[in-house]
């Protein structure tokens, strides 16, 4: 399924993302249902979730074209992305998370105006992966092991119609996200940054 969306031109952190947008809804409904809930059949089931999160993408890159001739902000605004670096930076360092990723976080609010969007969230991304490294070092063998479990509990009616780098990949993201989670870890991914 991943490899059709690819070829429909949707970049891979898109597709990702709409992936995780599509676990985060059904945790909320599993939440909320207290009982039996339906069991995903496969990656399908995330289209919707993957194709909003293009349209998304899409958006934030090139703006999109309302009737409304007044401006309206993206909720990408300098000032708003400052102050999303400035908190996740000040979160980091209450957990007392990786210090310099709170010092080049600091960097990165500094000078948010200067640097692309774009080239700001893979810096974001690559920060992200280096926290999720140290988590991964520092975490206990036996929580590592139970999410693995878990994650592979919850693959296990869908490994059939998934390719191993599929799987691979959303084991990943789901022990990726299930750590920065337990540890009330920001997410620092432009994409997570709230808007209002």
């Amino acid at each position: 399924m991943i490899e059709t969306w690819r070829e429909a031109g949707l970049p891979l952190p898109v597709v990702l993302r709409g992936i995780d947008d599509a676990f985060d809804k059904h945790d909320l409904q599993k939440l909320r249902a207290k009982g039996r809930t339906r069991r995903i059949n496969g990656l399908a089931w995330a289209a919707q979730a993957v194709m909003q999160a293009a349209e998304t993408a899409a958006e934030a890159a090139t703006g999109s074209v309302h009737q409304n001739p007044e401006p309206r902000e993206s909720g990408f605004e300098a000032e708003r992305v400052q102050a999303f670096l400035e908190k996740n930076a000040a979160e980091l360092e209450a957990l007392e998370i990786e210090p310099a990723v709170v010092s080049r976080l600091r960097e990165l609010a500094a000078t948010a105006s200067e640097v692309p969007l774009e080239d700001l969230d893979r810096t974001l991304t690559v920060l992200e992966d280096k926290i999720f490294a140290s988590l991964l070092v520092s975490a206990p063998e036996q929580e590592l092991v139970a999410l693995r479990e878990q994650a592979a509990r919850e693959l296990a009616p869908y490994r059939a119609r998934m390719q191993a780098v599929q799987i691979k990949q959303v084991q990943q993201q789901f022990l990726q996200k299930r750590l920065l989670e337990a540890r009330k870890i920001p997410r620092l991914s432009l994409f997570y940054m709230t808007h209002g």
